[in-house]
């Protein structure tokens, strides 16, 4: 019985071992918390004595989460428009220094956050205008309370077409290259090369898309494929472009798309500063 007894205890051990070094992913916070991050500012727009309803005019989803200094994820909180104590999170956590990562944004879906260095976005849960803080923390004896700023860590390339849909067209396909779907959290610039694509179906008084991406630099050039579609998805006109793209900037990218002459190229003409954004630059094709 012995020689049956104390592997299997051994192996019991083994496994509570590991399993104390897994992640934990939670859409609450842990009461009495040592760490409490509040998010107080939004791209350099402070929310009046911390309103939910400030911030919930931002974004519609918060994801924080804890690293340890190898990057190993310890914990991570999730919070949605709506949920009680938005913009607030606590984590108990043992004495060490770690990695606090804060993302704010209104996609469909919470981003892969299990490396810090490649925080994703899928096609399947949409781009969103988006928000990082990161910084290290020192957890000891006191708790530790942080009000935290988030800066805008996308480029927009904002595309508005000019004269009227076709019958025949219901929906307007973009898909893009040379940006990234995701980011490294210390630098908050693009760590992958994705190929992005979104699709809206269209009504005849839409026609402004907003197309969200990460640079790998403060600037940079994206390839846009744009493909109107039928309802048996034919393509019914397509063009591409290369927009020039900067971070924290809108490039605004208008004009005839079915009826124009069928050039590919565009023009700068002009640029424009606004509170909100960092600049916009207005280009026609």
């Amino acid at each position: 019985m012995k020689k049956i007894f104390f592997p299997f205890l051994a192996l019991l051990m083994l496994a509570s071992c590991e399993k104390a070094v897994f992640s934990e992913e939670t859409d609450g916070n842990e009461p009495k918390g040592n760490l409490i991050v509040n998010v107080f500012e939004i791209e350099h727009t402070p929310f009046s004595a911390l309103t939910r309803t400030a911030l919930e005019d931002v974004c519609i989803r918060l994801n924080f989460a804890v690293y340890q200094q190898d990057g190993t994820r310890v914990k991570q909180v999730n919070q949605q428009k709506g949920d009680t104590g938005f913009g607030m999170a606590s984590f108990q956590l043992a004495e060490g220094n770690y990695q606090l990562v804060v993302v704010a944004h209104s996609s469909n879906g919470n981003p892969t956050m299990t490396d810090f260095k490649k925080i994703q976005f899928t096609n399947a849960i949409g781009y969103s205008d988006t928000f990082l803080y990161s910084c290290n923390v020192t957890i000891a004896d006191e708790t530790v309370e942080m009000n935290v700023s988030l800066d805008r860590i996308v480029s927009l390339c904002r595309f508005v077409l000019t004269d009227d849909y076709p019958e025949e067209v219901t929906q307007m396909k973009f898909y893009y290259t040379g940006g990234s779907g995701a980011f490294n959290a210390t630098t908050g610039l693009g760590s992958v090369n994705s190929k992005q694509t979104v699709i809206f179906d269209i009504t005849e008084d839409q026609k402004q898309f907003d197309l969200y991406t990460i640079l790998h630099d403060l600037e940079g050039t994206i390839k846009l494929t744009v493909t109107a579609l039928d309802a048996n998805d034919n393509v019914f006109n397509e063009r591409e472009f290369n927009v020039p793209l900067y971070r924290n900037q809108i490039t605004w990218l208008s004009g005839a798309f079915f009826t124009g002459s069928g050039a590919s190229s565009i023009t700068i003409i002009g640029i424009d500063i606004n509170t909100d954004w960092k600049g916009e630059h207005h280009l026609t094709f």
